[in-house]
């Protein structure tokens, strides 16, 4: 690998690790295949990294699972080969649909299921427990919203950051 090429992996590779999403392995694994023209043999793959066939194996799945990587098969050649996505919209609006939207509606269910359990107890739910849940629903709201939006490639509606805009406004006072 020249010089250029192993900068890039191991810069990808340190990037992928405190991504959240990549392992350290499946950076380099992506960075070595976008820089190639045309597609390598799984084993390639593993003897340019210095990996086992099996690990590089293993983290390949996670990258095709994730539309960053794509098998591919060469006419004569019984063995899968593998190249990188270079469509980086359709990767990042995969990435912001499955991983960032269901952790934004996990936020929204459980504020939406607090609020309900505060308003059940047959009392008057405490104001600052209501207010503080009912802006962090309006604001993850918006970001479901502009998530969906970007997913679809469509623009944000404005309308839809109204209601988190007297949040800001509110903020600001203080």
């Amino acid at each position: 690998m020249d010089r250029a090429t192993a900068l890039f992996v191991d810069g990808m590779g340190a990037a992928a690790a405190t991504s959240g999403i990549l392992s350290q392995l499946q950076g380099r694994i992506f960075a070595l295949l976008y820089l190639r023209d045309g597609s390598m043999a799984l084993e390639d793959v593993a003897s340019e990294l210095g990996q086992s066939k099996s690990n590089v194996s293993v983290n390949i799945r996670g990258l095709v699972d994730w539309h960053l990587v794509r098998r591919t098969r060469l006419a004569g050649s019984r063995k899968d080969h593998y190249e990188a996505a270079t469509d980086f919209w359709r990767v990042l609006q995969e990435i912001m649909e499955r991983r960032f939207r269901w952790n934004v509606r996990q936020v929204l269910a459980a504020a939406t299921e607090a609020e309900s359990a505060a308003a059940g107890k047959g009392g008057p739910a405490r104001p600052l427990v209501a207010a503080r849940l009912a802006t962090l629903r309006a604001f993850f709201a918006a970001v479901d919203a502009g998530i969906g939006a970007f997913t679809q490639g469509k623009p944000l509606d404005p309308r839809e950051l109204r209601t988190v805009l007297p949040l800001s406004a509110a903020r600001a006072r203080r």
